[in-house]
């Protein structure tokens, strides 16, 4: 029995991964961009501006990695980087018009949905719960990134 439910939660995570590179694929297809470069631009239409390091903490990811989706959205013209007037080392990042225009034309899918829509808390704790149990239950504890001081 545990064998069939080991193979039967084996292809609901296949399912989820395809779906998810599906879905990427799409993106890149389509709008010449990534999930996480749409999810910077979620995040970022949801306020005029906002510091770097506090869209790092929204999005829980490696510097370098949001570091090189913001360059990559700035140079399509779909973001601005700017310095921070009160912090000449912080670096403020903003939505543009085209950067607006794309994501209302994007598809509304993956995590970054989580905040977009209204969702059963018992439910979002249900698969938060889950999330947690397969880090741990893939063996993969090791590999999640520290959370690291300053910036």
């Amino acid at each position: 029995r545990m064998q069939q439910q080991a193979l039967s939660a084996m292809v609901a995570w296949v399912r989820l991964d395809t779906a998810i590179q599906g879905f990427n694929q799409t993106l890149r297809k389509e709008f010449g961009i990534t999930g996480l470069q749409l999810a910077v631009l979620r995040i970022l239409g949801e306020r005029p501006s906002l510091p770097l390091a506090a869209l790092r903490k929204s999005l829980v990811m490696h510097p370098a990695t949001l570091g090189q989706s913001i360059d990559e959205l700035r140079t399509m013209g779909l973001c601005t980087v700017s310095r921070d007037s009160h912090d000449k080392q912080a670096r403020v990042v903003a939505i543009t018009e085209a950067g607006k225009a794309l994501m209302e034309r994007a598809p509304m899918a993956g995590p970054v949905r989580l905040r977009a829509m209204d969702h059963d808390p018992a439910r979002l704790e249900r698969l938060k719960a889950a999330f947690d149990d397969a880090v741990e239950m893939f063996g993969l504890s090791e590999h999640v990134p520290r959370k690291t001081g300053g910036r």
